[in-house]
């Protein structure tokens, strides 16, 4: 990959001359903790008497220098990294790339706070400061520039060791909690306070080659979480916040406090569905399918998505209906589509469904798992897709009695990264929320849905033949009889219909609202026409906010976008998808169709009519409840009076 113009290289040459330094941080200091405190370590396996507890070779991995013993006061990582494994003597292919790992991502790390530091003036101060000619009037500076050059030093380093390790983790995973020794006075110093730590969790967790691995990059994760927050009220900054540098020998590019996780697909063993076995659902359908392309239109150097730029990206989307109706084959559709397009194009692409497994009885662990699992999806190196089926089960409603602790963590997780102050949409994901019973979904939640796919099944006589003739198979001789297969399923023809279905509501509650403003205003041909329906809509169902209207308007702009993508573009890479950033804007700039009243209205129509139906459900609900309860308290007082006689 070649640089683009935003990205600064980082030469070899200024990495490889901080190995020395970065193998001496390794070999061993001396650190007296001055926040965290010290774990427990993982209980030494039982030795015959007379075995002497030392390796009986010093280490062979090039480049590293080892001691057999450490002094207790003194951090030892590579000591630490050897006794992973016990009693052997060698040095396993894990620990050597863990070593390797980290004496790289620590040499990055140094040579990028020296970048920052000739950058930002702080080199010219620490040479002041070392002759004692260091201004008074510059020491607040001075202090400040050392507290930005240790943040940027530490989230590079561990930045830098989770994307080189990643290729080298199994499916063993280790929870290491928070990285608390965040010493920020220096770079030096806050690199001590940080291997100290992860000396420490690799003393209590690491006891093979698989938890090893897994520990250091579990602590590498955590603790740019834990800079990048702490980044946030410390100043002097921008110029790391904004740069990127380009380390071409691992493919590494380092985004300010951007997590650059190494690009790694799932395993998919889901069976995937063509769009014809989608029968119904024409609407659904026909934005799965554009959604499906729309993806394929990022851009891996700009890190962001023309259709994102533009309008008309859908981040999330909720797809309810009645059970059996063909959500799951919607997703397995989706899934495979992309699936496939980024199997030509060479891209990684990641699917990860978000299930009541993820719900935990510990406090916390459940917003981690949501957490964990927005982080892999939004992750920038690859095109993900994530979803949430029966969201109705998995998020609590806030209010709601029965939702559990895990389920309520779940939904302030899934709402901050849906809609959050911190939300980037860059356009290489989606999210899919889906449930059969929508009106249970907080209702914040639910609106944080962009889009709204109504998943009601077959509809039509040709529908229910053209299910029957795909469900029964091939292995019977019953004629079809007068009947062209899958004909009513032709996608262009369907989802104009369906379009054109909603110039009017289908909801009754809805409908009234219509007719009422369509006789005081006429016909609905101005934005200030548009707005009045807008406002009563909202007296209707003060759960209509302003939230509902952008949702409408992002959906107008997905109209706007009314076209899908060639296919022969998902076929041959070189036509659009390896195009550069402003050839793919301008390719779909040319395609663009006007917006239009009618647009409006029907995409109104849509959004009013889902929520009137959830509101409606939710109503019914509600009183059915309220209805068991008085007859729950009527039988009980029946049963008082009847023990009192």
């Amino acid at each position: 990959m070649s640089l683009t113009a935003d990205q600064m290289e980082l030469r070899e040459e200024d990495i490889a001359k901080h190995y020395d330094a970065a193998v001496a941080l390794l070999d061993g200091f001396d650190h007296t903790p001055r926040i965290a405190k010290g774990r427990e370590p993982a209980a030494a396996p039982e030795r015959s008497p007379g075995i002497a507890r030392t390796r009986r070779f010093r280490s062979t991995t090039p480049g590293l220098v080892t001691r057999s013993t450490a002094r207790p006061e003194g951090v030892h990582l590579i000591a630490r990294i050897e006794a992973s494994d016990g009693d052997d003597p060698l040095v396993s292919p894990a620990q050597a790339n863990v070593m390797h790992g980290l004496r790289r991502a620590l040499a990055i790390a140094l040579a990028v706070g020296e970048l920052y530091a000739d950058s930002s003036g702080l080199s010219e101060l620490k040479r002041q400061n070392l002759a004692g000619a260091l201004p008074g009037d510059r020491k607040a500076e001075f202090s400040e520039l050392l507290t930005a050059e240790a943040l940027a030093v530490a989230h590079v380093f561990a930045n830098a060791a989770a994307f080189l390790l990643a290729p080298h983790l199994s499916e063993v995973s280790v929870e290491v909690g928070e990285v608390e020794e965040v010493l920020t006075e220096n770079a030096q110093l806050a690199l001590h306070g940080l291997l100290w730590e992860l000396d420490q969790d690799l003393a209590a967790l690491a006891t093979d080659d698989a938890r090893l691995v897994a520990t250091v990059c579990a602590f590498a994760e955590q603790l740019m979480e834990k800079v990048a927050l702490r980044a946030q009220s410390a100043g002097r900054l921008e110029g790391f916040a904004k740069a990127s540098y380009r380390v071409e020998a691992d493919d590494l590019t380092l985004r300010g406090f951007t997590p650059a996780r190494k690009g790694k697909g799932s395993t998919l063993t889901m069976t995937f569905k063509k769009p014809h076995e989608v029968v119904g659902n024409h609407i659904a359908k026909y934005q799965a399918l554009r959604l499906s392309k729309m993806l394929m239109a990022y851009d891996f150097d700009r890190r962001l998505n023309p259709f994102a730029e533009l309008g008309g990206f859908i981040f999330t989307f909720m797809g309810d209906g009645k059970p059996g109706t063909g959500k799951t084959t919607l997703i397995q559709m989706m899934a495979g589509l992309i699936n496939e397009y980024c199997g030509v194009a060479g891209y990684t692409f990641r699917y990860q469904n978000l299930s009541t497994d993820n719900i935990d009885s510990y406090q916390g662990k459940s917003g981690q798992n949501a957490k964990a699992f927005i982080n892999s999806i939004i992750d920038p190196g690859v095109i993900g897709f994530g979803t949430i089926d029966d969201i109705d089960q998995l998020a609590g409603k806030r209010g709601d009695r029965q939702s559990s602790a895990g389920q309520l963590e779940i939904t302030a997780v899934l709402m901050e990264s849906f809609a959050g102050a911190n939300t980037v949409v860059r356009g290489n994901c989606t999210f899919g929320m889906f449930s059969n019973y929508p009106e249970n979904v907080d209702d914040a939640l639910r609106q944080r849905a962009g889009a709204r796919f109504l998943v009601d099944g077959p509809q039509t006589r040709e529908d229910y033949i053209d299910i029957l003739a795909l469900l029964m198979g091939k292995k019977h001789d019953i004629p079809m009889g007068a009947h062209e297969l899958f004909s009513a399923q032709e996608i262009k023809r369907a989802v104009a219909k369906s379009f054109e279905s909603h110039s009017k509501p289908h909801e009754p509650g809805l409908l009234e609202v219509f007719d009422r403003v369509h006789a005081s205003v006429g016909e609905l041909d101005t934005i200030a026409k548009l707005g009045t329906y807008l406002k009563a809509i909202q007296e209707a169902d003060e759960r209509f906010t302003g939230r509902a209207i952008k949702n409408i308007t992002d959906a107008v702009k997905v109209r706007a976008m009314d076209f899908e993508l060639p296919d022969e573009w998902m076929e041959n890479p070189e036509l659009f998808l390896f195009r550069d950033y402003a050839t793919k804007t301008a390719m779909i700039e040319d395609l663009r169709v006007p917006i239009t009243t009618e647009m409006v209205i029907q995409e109104i129509n849509r959004y009013a009519d889902s929520e009137f139906r959830y509101a409606d459900k939710s109503d019914e609900a509600a009183i059915a409840e309220m209805v068991r309860d008085f007859g729950r308290q009527e039988e009980a007082k029946r049963r008082y009076l009847e023990s009192k006689s």
